[in-house]
């Protein structure tokens, strides 16, 4: 897992919502396709997209595989993200600066 595994699995929006309903609850494929119009074997690729960027886990039940949200998976992405955090402040605090001045 690196971070341009996770950038790129995050990329489709289709495994986005895959990943925001596993971060609710476990799911199988079937359960997790629901009202989506792709096929099972679309979301099996899908799956095995996120699967392989870290970022689900997976365990048999019987014959069925059960899906959850590995959110170790996203630390390249918030570490991504970190790395610009500081940069907000400071051009908030300027722009504010600027109104302000702009006000005067």
């Amino acid at each position: 897992m690196n971070e341009t595994d996770v950038f790129r699995a995050i990329a489709d929006p289709t495994r986005r919502l895959l990943l925001e309903r596993l971060a609710t609850r476990d799911a199988n494929a079937t359960e997790l396709r629901a009202g989506l119009s792709i096929s099972q074997p679309a979301v099996s690729q899908h799956l095995a997209v996120l699967r392989t960027a870290g970022l689900l886990r997976e365990r048999r039940e019987g014959r069925q595989v059960r899906y959850s949200l590995a959110p170790e998976g996203l630390r390249p992405l918030q570490a991504w993200l970190l790395r610009y955090s500081a940069f907000w402040p400071q051009r908030i605090d300027a722009l504010k600066r600027l109104l302000s001045e702009m006000d005067q």
